[in-house]
């Protein structure tokens, strides 16, 4: 069933870049594991996926010494600042960076760990009070913030859309952060990218394609409805 979802996910791609007149290849599909067994992680990956998302760390200390070696690990929930030091050196890039005392804290770690650390930062486009996030206006001004952190790359945004059962309504949320993104780009802030935009879920992936996604995170549409 998990081979099937994706290849369907993966159709669903192809056509969202058609229609967008977009090639493929500019989206990345992030398997997310969220509460998945490392069964179910193993059968995305004899799938061919590689590059898997959690919400939680510790999901990821617990999985990664049972997968191969290539699997590799995005953190795309809400990340505690005392618990940067344990997934500074797992994750290949942290999506949900949404405070500067969050991506100082990504900064001093990973000055420990002599590594440079690939950052998004989370942006709550909707003003939602349930989601964390930057407000859209605070964005330019924490880049200026984070342009002088040598252990620091910026590599561009993330959001997370309202969830509703009609994709289209948050095309505007999509469009939004696309522009921001623009906007920020066309500072020339020193250190600071916005090759990445991280949009878009199982229900709404196809809409954040046709507005800019080049990373969707998708789950349910993979492995099903959660444990």
């Amino acid at each position: 069933m998990i081979a099937e979802n994706i290849r369907q996910v993966r159709e669903r791609i192809r056509e969202a870049c058609r229609m967008a007149g977009r090639d493929p290849g500019e989206v990345t599909l992030i398997a997310v594991t969220k509460t998945m067994p490392c069964e179910a992680v193993m059968e995305a990956y004899a799938a061919g996926e590689r590059i898997f998302g959690e919400n939680r760390v510790q999901e990821i200390l617990e999985k990664q010494p049972k997968l191969p070696s290539d699997v590799r690990w995005h953190m795309i929930g809400h990340l505690q600042r005392n618990k940067v030091k344990d997934v500074i050196d797992r994750a290949e890039m942290i999506h949900s960076v949404d405070s500067l005392r969050l991506a100082q804290e990504i900064e001093t770690q990973a000055q420990k760990a002599d590594l440079i650390a690939k950052i998004l930062l989370e942006v709550n486009v909707a003003g939602e009070a349930s989601k964390f996030g930057l407000k859209a206006e605070e964005v330019a001004s924490v880049c200026e913030e984070l342009s002088c952190l040598p252990h620091i790359r910026v590599c561009g945004l993330m959001t997370v859309a309202p969830y509703t059962p009609i994709p289209e309504e948050n095309r505007e949320v999509f469009r939004k952060l696309k522009k921001l993104s623009v906007d920020i780009r066309l500072k020339n802030i020193n250190n600071i990218n916005m090759n990445v935009l991280s949009m878009g879920m199982t229900n709404d992936y196809e809409i954040a394609i046709q507005e800019g996604a080049t990373m969707i995170r998708v789950g349910t549409g993979i492995f099903g409805e959660r444990i």
